[in-house]
Formats: C-alpha cells, structure tokens, sequence
C-alpha cells in the first residue's frame, strides 16, 4: 500500500514526487521506477543492500531484533510445533494445513519421490568423483526433458504438480549423487517412511543387510530443513525469480538456484565452518586464533560467527544449538576432537567482550556443519543439504513471482564506466 509520497529535487531544479510505499511489518519502500523515465537517472546500490526487488507475504526478517517469520509465524514456534512437510505446505499455499490437507499432502510428496530410470541412467555419465551440486544442478535441469508436458508456467495445476514433484524427487537425487560418489548402488524411496527418514535411507542403506534409522538424526534433519527452508530475498532465491521472471521452465529456475546457491559466499559457508576448525587444530590454540579475528590487519575469520541481515542474534541459531548438541549426546561422538574444539570455541566466543560487544554470535551455519558432520554427511553434501531444505522457499518465491499480474522481465540497469564511444581502427593501422 502507498501513503505519503518523497520529494527529490534533482541538481537541475525538477522536482518529483516518488511513492512510499508500507508492508505489513518492516521498513517502507520508495518507488524509484520513475526516476529515468522524469529525470535520467538510476538509482546506484551494489549487492542491493536497499534495494527492495518485488512485493511478498511469504517470509520476514529483522535483522536488527533477530526476528524471521514464516507467512507470519516466529520460526521459533514452527521449529517447536511442526514438521518440514508442514512448514512446506504453509510457504506453498499461505496458511497452516488441516489434519486432512496435510495428510493428504504429505502422501502426494510420498508418491512423487521416485526417479524416471532414464534419469537414475543419467548419472551413469558423470566421473565418479563429480561434486554432488554439478550433478544436483544437472539432473534437476534435465527434468524439463521428462516433464515437459507439464510444464505451462500459467497453468495454476501444473504450478502444483511441479511444486510437489520438486520438493519430492530432490532428496532422492541428492541420494543419487552421494551413492555416485561412494560407489555403492542406488536405494530406491521407501513410501512408508517420513521425509527425512527417506533420505537418509536413501544415503545410508546398501542392499546387503538392514539399515536401522536413527530417529534423532531424523528429528535433526527435519529440523534443519525448518531452519533453512527460507530467508527472504538472498542470493538463491533472487536468481530463481529473476530466471522465473523470463518465463523459463521452473526446473531451470530451480536449477539456476542451486547453481547460485553452490557459491561458498552462500551456501558453503557450513562447509567453511569446519575447514575453520581444520585450522584451528586443537583447542589449545583457540584463544590464539580470537586474538587472530580480532586483529583488523589478519586475514583469518572466524567463520559462523555473526550474520550479514541479524545484526543481533540469528534466531535459527538458538533453535539449532539444542539440537547440535543433542545429536552429539546421542551418538556419543562428543570425544571426537573435532567437536570438542567447536563447543570450546562456542564457549570461548560467546563469554568474549569482542564478540558480544559486536555481537557476532554463532549463527545457523556454525551448528548445521556439526550437526551433517555427526550424522556422517560428508562436507561435499553439506551444500546438497541445505539445497533440499530451501527448494520449498524456491518453489513458493517461484510461484509468487510467475503468478503475479504485474510481474515482469526482471532487467537490472548499470552505471557504465567504460570508454565513451570510440571510432573503429582498421587492423593493419593498429
């Protein structure tokens, strides 16, 4: 909704009024779509730091009080209450489902997470050693060659049958991918098993004998996919709406997102987490590499550590942390030296002036990496596994965005600084 318009005065004397426009919560937005068009000139944000790209009721976040709700529901109480299937039904279709509509629901994402065979034979051309997220981003791009004929981004049933397929068939490719990796066969989906016991036994199970699953490690993981599910416009989610705006198939959207999403600036950063514990080595050498983060003339990060929107807390991350080590009590993996390094520098940080001064506190990132680390998900999948989570916050931006009447290509402009207009040089003058 608009309310009291802003006035700019440009250095040439023209005066215009600009919209201001309100959300339901958050700061307002000044409609700059007029700017070129009455006075001949862009607005300049690099990273789109103020920039707000599009309207949506599906995910907030302040960074300032730690806050992030999900269609208007604290993450704190979802995390608390309900299940990733769940929370996947209420980013796709606004409200919470009724018993029916989730049974209902979670029996069509059941008997959706089977693979075509040429697909399963599609991973058969890749090396062996291919990085999970090459084959991830590939295989979920060729679906548009077996489900083109389903396909018709203005079709709201086809939005659906695309929307549960994805969310559906992602774990079982993701299986696929590590099984690659490992050599081991294929473990076709089981439908009497919930979301996150499917995939890990699609990861762990081998033909040869049994696979008991650990109901803590499901419990974590569906957790997980909670907490990673959205977040508003981040990098991922921006490339899977600007590549949706084109009118492109949404398998390709997705795929442009994971392909985002693989950058280590983004999803990797779970991943850069343990490499950052690597270094560390012992915790006798902890207090020797705050002093090293603390130093503006050293390199060296502490990595999971603050945020770039929570500005105070991240709110995932106190969820998380009960998990983190709950899941290490459980599998009494907590004399493992590497996860006692990671509570002694949780411990250290979080009693440090510096870091509560700035409050740099352990954000999602910094748990999730322990957490996959203790369940036996190898750094590799890290990435993978944040992807399964936040491909319902795809789907549900992608659906906003196509079904939008005043949606449009999305076309960023520049400020250009190259050479002004020069004349061509014949080849032999040059």
């Amino acid at each position: 909704m608009s309310k009291d318009a802003f006035r700019l005065t440009s250095p040439s004397g023209t005066e215009i009024e600009l919209q201001v426009h309100s959300g339901s919560v958050g700061p307002d937005g000044i409609d700059v779509s007029k700017l070129y068009k009455e006075l001949g000139v862009f607005t300049y944000d690099p990273g789109f730091m103020a920039t707000g790209s599009c309207e949506s009721d599906i995910t907030f976040i302040d960074g300032e009080k730690g806050i992030l709700l999900y269609r208007g529901y604290p993450v704190e109480q979802l995390a608390a209450n309900s299940s990733f299937i769940e929370v996947s039904y209420l980013l796709l279709y606004a409200e919470l489902p009724t018993p029916v509509e989730l049974e209902q629901f979670r029996n069509t994402i059941r008997r959706h997470t089977m693979l075509n065979e040429g697909m399963l034979n599609f991973f058969k051309g890749f090396r062996y050693d291919a990085h999970p997220m090459a084959m991830l981003a590939a295989v979920v791009g060729s679906m548009s060659a077996y489900y083109h004929d389903t396909m018709d981004v203005n079709d709201p049933a086809h939005r659906d049958i695309f929307a549960h397929r994805i969310l559906a068939k992602l774990p079982t490719i993701a299986a696929a991918a590590y099984k690659l990796n490992c050599g081991q066969p294929f473990i076709y989906p089981r439908n009497e098993l919930s979301y996150c016991e499917n995939l890990l036994q699609m990861l762990f199970a081998v033909p040869a004998e049994p696979y008991d699953i650990d109901p803590i490690a499901a419990e974590a993981l569906d957790l997980l996919f909670i907490l990673h599910a959205d977040h508003e416009q981040n990098c991922s989610t921006s490339t899977v709406r600007m590549a949706g705006s084109s009118g492109t198939n949404p398998y390709s959207a997705i795929a442009a997102g994971i392909s985002a999403l693989w950058g280590p600036a983004h999803g990797g950063a779970n991943e850069a987490v343990l490499n950052m514990l690597k270094e560390i080595g012992d915790a006798s050498q902890i207090s020797k590499y705050v002093d090293k983060a603390k130093d503006k003339n050293d390199p060296f990060r502490l990595m999971g550590f603050g945020h770039r929107v929570y500005k105070n807390f991240d709110p995932r991350a106190t969820i998380i942390r009960e998990m983190c080590h709950k899941v290490l009590k459980s599998l009494d993996r907590t004399d493992t030296p590497m996860f006692d390094l990671a509570l002694k520098l949780e411990e250290v940080a979080l009693k440090d002036d510096y870091f509560v001064e700035k409050n740099l506190y352990p954000n999602v990132d910094f748990y999730s990496g322990i957490i996959y680390r203790a369940l036996g998900i190898p750094t590799s999948m890290f990435t993978v596994m944040f992807a399964i989570g936040r491909s319902v916050g795809w789907t549900a931006h992608w659906r906003e965005m196509i079904s939008d009447p005043n949606g449009r290509i999305s076309r960023p402009r520049q400020l250009y600084t190259g050479p002004s207009q020069r004349d061509y040089i014949a080849i032999d003058k040059r």
